[in-house]
């Protein structure tokens, strides 16, 4: 008996992974957006908690089923936005997931998924957190993507400016979990 998947098909882009090691597919517009959340390892680790139990998702206004309540490579999740019949789901799996290590100095913590099937778009997006040698915690968005359809892709302008509304969800969301709001 097969189990059943919370999202079907499988990832439907070029690239796969480069969000962590590598430049973006030819032909996917990459944005990169970095902010800084903070000093210290306690900040670090509460946005590394949030990032890696799908908490930051859920702060930026995103209805979130999925298959594992800890960010695991392989694991689908489906986001939504909007509201009843309007409402716009983003199925994906996480390609890559980097945990944080015990102790201190510089590290990353975070994870990317890629779309799948049913998505709006077709691509990759990665949310990371990170400790420098001085204790500056900054958050970094990278994503790459162009629209899965003509559909979307006659919505373009509209397209772009609900990405940067949801880069900018994002963005408070990690500094609510920086502060250790509830």
């Amino acid at each position: 008996m097969t189990e059943k998947r919370l999202a079907q098909g499988e990832l439907n882009y070029p690239g796969i992974g480069s969000t962590e090691d590598g430049p973006p597919p030819e032909g996917f517009p990459c944005l990169v957006t970095q902010t800084y959340l903070g000093e210290g390892l306690a900040t670090y680790g509460r946005v590394a908690q949030g990032i890696l139990t799908w908490e930051l998702q859920r702060r930026s206004g995103l209805r979130v089923r999925t298959e594992s309540d800890l960010v695991v490579p392989g694991a689908r999740v489906v986001s939504g936005f909007g509201v009843g019949p309007f409402r716009i789901n983003a199925p994906c799996e996480v390609v890559w997931v980097h945990r944080p290590v015990p102790g201190g100095g510089p590290q990353s913590a975070g994870f990317a998924y890629g779309t799948l099937p049913g998505h709006p778009e077709r691509g990759e997006e990665a949310f990371e957190v990170s400790i420098d040698d001085r204790g500056t915690v900054l958050f970094k968005i990278t994503a790459f993507s162009r629209h899965s359809n003509w559909f979307y892709a006659a919505g373009g302008i509209v397209a772009r400016a609900a990405q940067r509304h949801v880069t900018s969800r994002y963005i408070e969301a990690a500094r609510q979990l920086a502060a250790g709001e509830s």
